[in-house]
């Protein structure tokens, strides 16, 4: 398999279309025949990384590189940044407002989630200035 580039913006706020992108990376493993549970993991790892950028980073873009043993998710916005990472990791911690908190997001599982779902994590970010996020996740065990 040739390595496949994919690259998504996220727009702020803008719930309607949240999960589009990792909704069409599912789609493109699937068809590339990739295992289901390698598909479900990408889709709910980056889906949380998708979800933190709608609600609290001012959008952002996302990078996907699908090679043959590895699919790596980079996540990158110039958001706010997370002023205590380790705690943002904790599960339930949130910061979101109880308005989006009603929507249905903003659980505090984001980080947690693709900590979980991922073979590989780094969140690196910087207060006024933004996060990236990097995540690997293994095509076979």
């Amino acid at each position: 398999m040739s390595p496949i580039n994919l690259t998504y913006d996220v727009l702020a706020d803008n719930f309607s279309r949240a999960g589009e992108a990792s909704g069409a990376v599912k789609s493109v493993l699937k068809q590339l025949g990739i295992a289901p549970d390698v598909v479900r993991r990408v889709a709910i790892a980056m889906y949380e990384g998708e979800i933190n950028m709608v609600i609290h980073a001012h959008g952002g873009k996302i990078a996907v590189d699908v090679l043959p043993d590895v699919i790596e998710i980079t996540l990158a916005d110039v958001g706010p940044g997370i002023p205590d990472i380790a705690l943002a990791m904790t599960e339930g911690y949130s910061t979101a407002s109880a308005q989006v908190r009603d929507l249905g997001f903003g659980a505090g599982m984001g980080l947690p989630n693709m900590k979980k779902y991922a073979d590989y994590l780094d969140v690196q970010s910087e207060l006024g200035v933004g996060t990236t996020v990097k995540m690997r996740i293994h095509v076979s065990g």
